[in-house]
């Protein structure tokens, strides 16, 4: 685990960090530190670069230019002493499927040298200890997501890298494993999530980096990003409860559109006009949309995006 004399140091440190395949620029000077315990999302559309710089983090690949260092020594060239620090889920985790679960687990530990005992514990950590003597083959989705969690966490690295972990799953299985990784991230641990879901990345992450045809084009909270957009807020009413004349006639509104049979009405005066369009529809009877990451998201990257 971290030792005390660094705990005060970033857990990961990019500066400058450039990588090329033939004409293509992969990452084009890419900068940014991961605090310790932090837990840390890289968000960006296909082809933005995203697989290539956590590769190089992780020490599989080798940059260009630039240096980069993970808990205080670099990671390239392949640095052993380092991975022994690390844990890597990646989206098509290798599996002993003919095994069970503890097995697969036991199996893992013996080749990390540990003892067998930490099986169990990895098993405990992810919630799936009722099913340690389940073959792999016969466990659902997220139960093999629990697991390949459960195999990256066995020798109990510093840092954790998590790659589309809830890819595929079904809602409750999603928020099952988020639970997981929450307290994970309570335990002091750094983790470095990529995903696709911004939902995800908005309920999960302390801080998000947004990458886009290989530079960085955003670094913050979820929440600051969303702030930044000084984006209206949306009210949904139903079209049969108040005209668009009528939504357009309120002070504060500031565009009115007609969407699925509902009055959509935009404004940066979300409260008083709640309040006005209460005179027209009972309160329940109306939705309402602020600003998400998902906006902030579109935005900085100019591309087309839905959740998989």
């Amino acid at each position: 685990m971290t030792t005390p004399d660094l705990a005060s140091e970033p857990a990961v440190v990019l500066d400058g960090v450039t990588k090329s395949y033939g004409e293509v620029r992969a990452l084009d000077g890419v900068s940014f530190d991961v605090t310790r315990g932090e837990f840390f999302g890289i968000l960006g559309p296909n082809g933005a670069g995203k697989t290539t710089l956590v590769e190089i983090v992780e020490g599989m690949r080798q940059a260009d230019s630039g240096s980069v260092t993970v808990l205080g020594s670099a990671p390239w060239p392949r640095n052993l002493e380092l991975l022994r620090r690390i844990g890597v889920q990646t989206q098509t985790s290798a599996f002993f499927t003919r095994l069970t679960a503890i097995e697969h687990l036991e199996t893992v530990a013996a080749l990390h040298g540990l003892e067998r005992t930490t099986a169990g514990r990895a098993l405990e950590t992810v919630g799936l200890t009722d099913k340690a003597r389940s073959r792999v083959d016969n466990l659902s989705g997220g139960q093999r997501q629990r697991l390949a969690l459960a195999t990256a966490l066995i020798h109990e690295p510093d840092l954790i890298f998590l790659d589309e972990p809830t890819a595929a799953l079904d809602p409750e299985a999603r928020r099952s494993l988020w639970a997981v990784l929450r307290r994970l991230r309570t335990e002091g641990r750094t983790i470095v999530l990529t995903t696709h879901y911004l939902d995800e990345a908005e309920a999960l992450c302390d801080r998000v980096a947004i990458i886009a045809r290989g530079r960085l084009v955003a670094l913050d909270t979820p929440s600051a990003l969303v702030r930044g957009l000084a984006a209206p807020a949306r009210l949904f009413v139903p079209a049969d409860r108040i005209t668009p004349d009528q939504a357009r006639a309120i002070e504060g509104v500031d565009r009115v559109l007609v969407e699925g049979g509902e009055v959509v009405i935009e404004t940066r005066a979300a409260n008083r006009v709640l309040v006005a369009v209460g005179a027209f529809v009972d309160m329940s009877e109306i939705r309402t949309r602020t600003a998400t990451l998902e906006d902030a998201y579109l935005r900085l990257t100019g591309t087309e995006h839905s959740s998989r």
